[in-house]
């Protein structure tokens, strides 16, 4: 089993409450690549814990998402290039009315930018979100992983072949 596979639920909460106050911590960082700042919002962590507002990433899912977050500000400051783009359209969430609180969703331009990283010999995938006419912001980490052959699970890989 890979190190980045959960073994108990104590080891998730743990994982979990500790990626939680480092996100706090982050606020923005400096890319490179853009020449200029990635702000870490609310709605990045939200991504890391459900799929869509309504729907929530397993525990599997989230575990390795959390414990490789602590990679995601360094990989973004040290970027000086992009390894893909991807443009489509989305609904998006915004206050339509600042009266009464009412939410709408409308469908915009967005963009993903993909960075992806080698740090700690752990292979990582960044993106980061640009909503058509926003700022850019974090909205994932992403494990690197494989699928085993004879059962078509998938499994995560640290990078060292010996142990995974």
């Amino acid at each position: 089993m890979g190190k980045f596979n959960i073994s108990n639920q104590q080891d998730f909460q743990k994982i979990k409450e500790e990626a939680e106050n480092f996100y706090e911590e982050i606020d923005e960082v400096y890319c490179p690549y853009f020449k200029e700042k990635i702000v870490f919002n609310t709605k990045g962590l939200r991504h890391l814990k459900f799929k869509s507002n309504r729907k929530a990433r397993t525990m599997k899912d989230q575990y390795p998402r959390l414990k490789l977050l602590h990679f995601a500000p360094e990989i973004l400051k040290l970027s000086h290039t992009i390894q893909g783009i991807w443009k489509t359209k989305t609904f998006e969430e915004y206050k339509a009315d600042s009266t009464n609180n009412k939410w709408a969703r409308i469908m915009k331009d967005v963009i993903f930018y993909e960075f992806i990283a080698v740090l700690d010999a752990v292979r990582v995938k960044v993106i980061v979100k640009q909503v058509f006419g926003r700022e850019k912001y974090f909205w994932s980490v992403i494990p690197f992983w494989g699928i085993n052959k004879s059962t078509s699970k998938r499994v995560l890989h640290s990078g060292n072949p010996e142990h995974d």
